[in-house]
C-alpha cells in the first residue's frame, strides 16, 4: 500500500532552502518567449463572434526550458541554460530578459530558424486566446553537435540536469543518447520532463516527471483512479529503471514511486486556483533544486507541491521565492512579492 504523506507543513524543509544558493544546474531543452497581452474587454466584433481586446499593457516572460531556469533563479540556485534561439527580435529579447535574471547562456545558440513564441492574450484575468510561432523540425546536424560540445562541456561543472522535452527540436534522440550516458558517468542527477515520442530513450535517468495524461501515454491507457495511477508508476519505474517517478496530478496531488517499491501519495496544497501555466516547470525546477541541494526524493517532492501550490494561486506564467515557500512550509502568511504577470515590458515590435 502507498504511503500518503501528512498533509502538515513540515518546517524542517524549510530549512533546505539556503542550501539551494550552492546549487548549479544545467537546463538543456526547448527555449521560448511568453509574451502576454493585457487588456479589457467591452465589446464583441462586428466582424466575427468574438470579443474585441482593448490592449493596455504588453510584457514578455522567458518560457519553456527557459521558464525552468527562471524558476530556478527566483528559488536562489544557480543555473545555465542550453538550446537554441532564432536571429530575430524575439531571440534579442530573451537573451536579454534571462540576463536580467542572471542565468548563464554560454551555452544558448543563434541559429537561422526562429524563435518560438507562445502569445496569450488575457483579459479580465482569463485568457481570452494563445497564439503560437515556432518551428518543430530537429537541429541541423552541424548545429547539433555544436550544440552538444557545449553541453557536455557544461555538464562538468553543474550538479544536476534537467532535460525538457517540449518536442520542438531540441530534444532528440542523438542529443538523449549523447547527454545522459556521459552525465550518468559523472553521477550527476538527471530529472527529465518527458515527451512521448522519447519516453523510451530516458533509461536510467534519476527521476522523470510526467503529468497524469503523459504517463497514461506511456503505459498505453488512461490512469482513471488511484489504482491506476500507482499500476503505472511501477510500470514506467521498472521499464525505465529510473530512481525514481514523480508522476503531477493536478487537484489530486503527485505521487512519488521509488526504486525499492516505496510509494507515496502528497495531496495537492494549492487553494485557489487562478493559471495552471507553467505549474510542471514550477515542480521539475524546485524538486531537482532540491535534490541538488541534498534533499531525499520525498522531501524534494514535498517542497515541489509547496512551490506548485504557490504558483497555480498566481495569473500568468509564474514563480515562487524562498521566502515564499519558506513562509508556505511553515505554515504562515506568505511576505509580499511582485505580482506574477509582470514580465518585462515589451519594447516596440513594430
Amino acid at each position: 500500500m502507498p504511503r500518503r504523506a501528512p498533509a502538515l507543513a513540515h518546517a524542517n524543509l524549510a530549512s533546505l532552502i539556503p542550501r539551494f544558493a550552492r546549487a548549479r544546474v544545467l537546463v538543456i531543452g526547448d527555449l521560448m518567449l511568453d509574451e502576454f497581452v493585457w487588456g479589457q474587454v467591452k465589446r464583441i466584433s462586428p466582424e466575427a463572434p468574438v470579443p474585441v481586446v482593448w490592449v493596455q499593457s504588453e510584457s514578455v516572460m522567458p518560457g519553456g526550458a527557459a521558464n525552468v531556469a527562471n524558476n530556478i533563479r527566483a528559488l536562489g540556485g544557480r543555473c545555465a541554460v542550453a538550446g537554441v534561439i532564432g536571429e530575430d527580435r524575439w531571440g534579442t529579447m530573451l537573451l536579454e530578459d534571462l540576463a536580467q535574471r542572471k542565468v548563464d547562456t554560454a551555452t544558448v545558440l543563434r541559429v537561422a530558424r526562429p524563435t518560438t513564441v507562445k502569445t496569450r492574450v488575457i483579459a479580465h484575468h482569463q485568457q481570452v486566446v494563445r497564439v503560437d510561432r515556432e518551428q518543430r523540425e530537429p537541429l541541423r546536424q552541424d548545429v547539433l553537435d555544436k550544440l552538444l560540445k557545449r553541453v557536455l562541456q557544461e555538464i562538468e561543472q553543474v550538479d544536476a540536469v534537467i532535460l525538457e522535452d517540449y518536442g520542438k527540436g531540441v530534444v532528440t534522440r542523438q542529443l538523449l543518447e549523447a547527454v545522459i550516458p556521459y552525465a550518468r558517468a559523472r553521477k550527476k542527477i538527471i530529472t527529465v520532463d518527458p515527451k512521448q515520442e522519447h519516453f523510451d530513450l530516458y533509461q536510467r535517468v534519476t527521476c522523470l516527471t510526467p503529468n497524469r495524461a503523459e504517463a497514461g501515454e506511456a503505459v498505453g491507457r488512461e490512469l482513471e483512479s488511484h489504482l491506476d495511477v500507482q499500476r503505472a508508476g511501477a510500470e514506467i519505474l521498472r521499464r525505465l529503471e529510473c530512481e525514481a517517478l514523480l508522476i503531477t496530478l493536478g487537484e489530486d496531488g503527485m505521487g512519488l514511486f521509488e526504486q525499492g517499491g516505496r510509494r507515496t501519495m502528497i495531496p495537492t496544497v494549492a487553494q485557489e486556483v487562478f493559471d495552471v501555466a507553467g505549474a510542471g516547470d514550477t515542480v521539475i525546477a524546485t524538486f531537482t533544486l532540491a535534490l541538488a541541494s541534498g534533499a531525499t526524493m520525498e522531501q524534494a517532492a514535498r517542497m515541489a507541491n509547496y512551490a506548485a501550490g504557490i504558483v497555480v494561486g498566481k495569473l500568468g506564467v509564474a514563480v515562487t521565492s524562498p521566502d515564499e515557500l519558506a513562509a508556505k512550509l511553515r505554515g504562515k502568511a506568505a511576505p509580499p512579492i511582485r505580482r506574477s504577470h509582470e514580465g518585462r515590458p515589451l519594447r516596440a515590435t513594430r
